[in-house]
Parts: C-alpha cells; structure tokens; sequence
C-alpha cells in the first residue's frame, strides 16, 4: 500500500519561487524574436548607413561654415543633427522618413500571423490574458525602438565628437535626449497604427501595404493637398491683416493632422534653440523682442503642444487596436 505524501512533498518543486509574468515572457519572447529577423536587421543597416551619410554631410556643412566664419558657433554640436551640406539630408530628416517603417516593420504582422500559424488560439487558450497579449506585443516593439534610436542618437554624438572635437554642454545634452525621446513617441505613432492594421486585416501584406500607404500618403501627398488647398483658399491682397491670420492658422491646423508636421516641429524647438515661435508673429509682437536663444524649459513649453498631440495619437490608435482585439472571435484551426 503506498504511504501517503505529506504536505511538504505534495507542493511543486517551484513552490517559493515568484514565477514570471505571462507578460513579460511574452515580451522577452517578441524582443527577441524581433532581434533575430532578417528583416529587422536590413532595416537597422539601412538606417545606419543613412545616418553615418548624414553626419558626413553635418560634419562638412560645419567645417565649411566655420572656415567661412559664416555659422553661429553657439550650440555647434546640435549642428550634428540639423545642418547638411545639401548632399544628403540631415539626421532629423532620416528619422522622419525612415523612422516610421521600423514601426510598421515591427508591427504589421503582429496578431494576424499568429492567427494564420494557428498558435493564438492556443496561445490564448493558456492562463493569460487578451490584453496581456496585445500589451506586450507593443512593449516588446517599443523597448526594441527605445533601444536602436538611442543608439543612433548617441553613435551621431560620439562621432561628431570625434570629428569636430567639439564637446556638448549639459544643455545640448538634454536637448538631444528629449529629441530621441519625441523620436520614440513618433515611431511609435506607427508602431501602434501597424499592430491596429494587423489585427484589422487577416493577410500580412494586406496590414502592410496599408501601412505603407497612410506613411506615403502622410509623407509625401498630403503636404501637396494642404499646398492646393492653400491656393485657392488665400485671401486676394486687400486682405485685411486678420484674414490673412486666420488663413495662415487655419491652414497650420489642417497640417498638424500629419504626425510627421508635429514631430518636425517638435524637433526644430529642441535642437534649434533659435526658434522662437511655430505661428506667424505680428509686428508688435517683434518690436523690442530680443534675438537670443530660447532656454531649454521654453523650448519644452513650445513643443509640448505637439508631443502631447503625437501621444495623443498614439493613446486613440492602441485604444482602437485593444478594443477591437478584445472584441473578435478566436478560432482554433481545424
């Protein structure tokens, strides 16, 4: 007759051990998975190369500016990220356009391809939960994101510093910071409007290609439609001074919808201290106004607006992506 266990030995051999998460074996999985993809790895080479282009180009405006004696030296090493020689764009410019599809990379094949494979539903059929799921599929891209924008951001510093032996203040340090921070807010705009096209669409290139569209149409149409809409709604030159305000206002607005207006405005305040308004300035305004740099706290206060409009976006495209998630029926494949 076989002896009965004591309650010592009838426990697991885990007991007293704190199990992790399903959330974060999740996001330990996808950060990896993310790590080791191909096409993952072509899209970080492609940045870098554009990037090290960039600095090339930064680095001779800079040279040839101070030879020159024509460049401000207040704030040079900020020059890294905003001059060019007109070769090639600027580093800014590089995260704008390229920025976005290492978030629709990483996103437009985030549930779709796991329903495909059949794995959600037995993903989904473990003790975890559905927002677990969708939350750490989003954090493991986001912390892959954090983690490649800050490392160009600082590759661009290290370089510049060893080219143009020049040092950053702690100023131009911050400002740096809060630019890479922005940088991560804006990819991961795209980010969540991937995972949103994803869930949506049951095919992957269906997510993508849409995906790809909204970045093309954002990037390159709709600064074309706003130009149009410009021209025929301009007020004739008897204009009064308040409607041509409101004009201007009005068409700034309509461009602020595009994520990319926000994000170059944004960055123009942090790694321009020169910039001292995004709107037109009436003559009073100017009059007995002082041509100086703006301080860092001013420059947050100018772009606060549009961070908080970027993070805005971001919130309303994960909102929808969770409510839907939440919402479809998941199968098992037969």
């Amino acid at each position: 007759m076989q002896a009965k266990k004591t309650p010592a030995e009838r426990e697991p051999a885990t007991s007293g051990k704190r199990l992790p998460s399903p959330f974060w074996i999740i996001v330990q999985k996808e950060f990896g998975d993310h790590l080791r993809s191909w096409r993952f790895t072509i899209l970080i080479g492609i940045v870098t190369l554009a990037c090290i282009g960039s600095i090339y180009a930064a680095v001779t405006a800079i040279q040839a500016g101070v030879k020159s004696q024509e460049s401000d030296t207040s704030f040079l090493f900020l020059q890294m990220f905003t001059a060019s020689d007109g070769t090639l764009p600027t580093f800014v410019t590089f995260v704008s356009y390229l920025g976005p599809l290492i978030g629709i990379a990483l996103g437009f094949d985030a549930v779709n391809s796991e329903r495909n494979k059949g794995t959600l539903s037995r993903l989904m059929s473990q003790p975890i939960y559905r927002d677990d799921f969708i939350l750490a599929k989003f954090t493991a891209s986001l912390l892959l994101i954090t983690v490649v924008l800050f490392s160009l951001g600082f590759l661009v510093m290290g370089l510049g510093l060893f080219t143009i032996g020049y040092p950053p203040t702690p100023e131009e340090v911050m400002r740096v910071v809060l630019f890479l921070l922005v940088a991560v807010v804006y990819v991961g705009f795209w980010l969540n409007l991937s995972i949103l096209l994803s869930i949506r669409f049951r095919q992957a290139a269906t997510s993508a290609l849409s995906g790809i569209a909204l970045w093309i149409f954002f990037s390159v149409f709709y600064s074309m439609i706003i130009g149009l809409i410009d021209k025929a709604t301009a007020p004739s030159d008897t204009s009064s001074v308040t409607a041509v305000l409101d004009h201007y206002n009005a068409m700034m607005m309509l461009n602020r919808i595009s994520p990319a207006y926000l994000f170059s405005e944004a960055t123009s305040t942090l790694l321009m201290p020169g910039v001292r308004s995004l709107g037109p300035l009436t003559t009073e305004q100017v009059v007995g106004a002082i041509a100086s740099p703006l301080p860092l706290m001013q420059s947050i206060l100018l772009s606060w607006p549009q961070l908080v409009g970027l993070l805005a976006a971001t919130m309303i495209c994960f909102g929808i992506s969770y409510a839907l998630f939440m919402r479809q029926e998941i199968r098992s494949r037969s």
